[in-house]
């Protein structure tokens, strides 16, 4: 048995465009997903030029359709949520919990996907920008409360790496003061993070008067209005400091800008903890007393994510009303080429906190 879906594939040098694309039905260990809502990220955007061609998307949660062998944890007509860092669970990496690092990621077989263009990959093994997805079992989490497919679609990227840089891998102490650079879904799911540790204070820095607003909503003690032209946001740190009295205990970059790479450390006091998050990939120029005296700096993967631990519980905190998914789906469009297309401009426009992709008839 097959499966026929409608998907959006890159051409990997930067274009795009709606395709058919036949799926083979599960094998062992495998989760065919219906899929009812896919995530837009700037990561997705980068993959548009990685050289070969993609079946777009990591960011995505639907209805488990068939099983392969193997599978216990979920049953057909379960919500499910998907999970790009797939754990093997058998590595040294996977065993000593460090299941976002894992070194031998189980993939469904790419022969499996069938497209007229030739050979095409998943985008993060998931490729969730279609009407259906072939996953490993590890991809897959089932959801046990109620919850839009728009709003448990986002978890699998943007609020798990903003949420877990700062709970799983900074480990945010209570009472202490945080700095977030950029307040788009990443920082805000930072920002929700810092909230649900007890921070006391809690600075939002963004150039966009609008999204600082929504920092607010999300938990934001102070806020900040920088200028483009502060090179590494300098000067905003020395406002930061007149704020806090002293440098901040934490500081967490989400800009996604290179040349902001060492901004955090700029923000924290000797002894802070300042935090990559956004993936900054490009080489950038450092100022090494930046470091003095004794800070720290880590770049975190995925927010450290342990899947099968991470997602109930921000799933329970979504049930509880103590984490705000659905106020971060700003708008929801079309999954079409068209559709993605009004995504992405919307998103480098920093009109959305998060977009998402809806299926015809989902």
């Amino acid at each position: 048995m097959t499966v026929q879906a409608r998907a959006i594939i890159s051409d990997g040098q930067g274009g795009f465009a709606d395709a058919d694309l036949e799926l083979g039905a599960p094998g062992p260990g495998e989760v065919l997903v219906e899929i009812r809502a896919s995530g837009v990220c700037h990561t997705d955007f980068d993959s548009l030029s990685w050289r070969r061609p993609l079946i777009l998307g990591h960011e995505g949660a639907g209805v488990v359709t068939a099983l392969g062998e193997g599978v216990d944890h979920v049953a057909v007509g379960d919500p499910v949520l998907l999970n790009w860092a797939i754990p093997c669970g058998q590595c040294i990496q996977c065993r000593r919990g460090a299941e976002s690092l894992c070194e031998a990621k189980p993939q469904v077989a790419k022969e499996r996907f069938r497209w007229v263009g030739g050979r095409v990959w998943p985008s993060f093994g998931l490729g969730t920008m279609s009407t259906h997805a072939l996953v490993a079992r590890q991809a897959v989490v089932k959801i046990e409360v109620e919850i839009p497919f728009s709003s448990a679609a986002i978890l699998g990227c943007g609020v798990m790496t903003g949420f877990g840089s700062v709970t799983n891998a900074a480990k945010v102490a209570a009472g202490s003061s945080v700095v977030v650079l950029g307040c788009g879904g990443v920082g805000l799911s930072c920002i929700q993070g810092a909230v649900h540790a007890g921070a006391a204070m809690i600075v939002a820095v963004d150039v966009n008067s609008a999204r600082l607003e929504m920092a607010t909503a999300f938990g934001a003690t102070h806020t900040l209005l920088a200028s483009r032209d502060d090179a590494g946001l300098i000067e905003a740190s020395k406002t930061v400091k007149a704020l806090i009295g002293r440098g901040a205990d934490y500081a967490f970059e989400c800009t996604a800008v290179p040349e902001l790479g060492a901004a955090p450390l700029a923000m924290v006091a000797n002894g802070g903890t300042a935090v990559a998050v956004s993936g900054i990939e490009q080489v950038v120029a450092i100022d090494m007393q930046l470091f003095e005296f004794d800070k720290l700096y880590i770049n975190p993967l995925y927010g450290q994510c342990r899947p099968f631990t991470d997602f109930p519980m921000l799933l329970s905190l979504y049930a509880q009303k103590r984490l705000k998914l659905d106020e971060m789906v700003t708008r929801t469009y079309p999954l079409s080429a068209v559709g993605l297309a009004q995504a992405f401009a919307d998103m480098k426009a920093g009109l959305n906190a998060k977009g998402v992709l809806i299926p015809p008839d989902a």
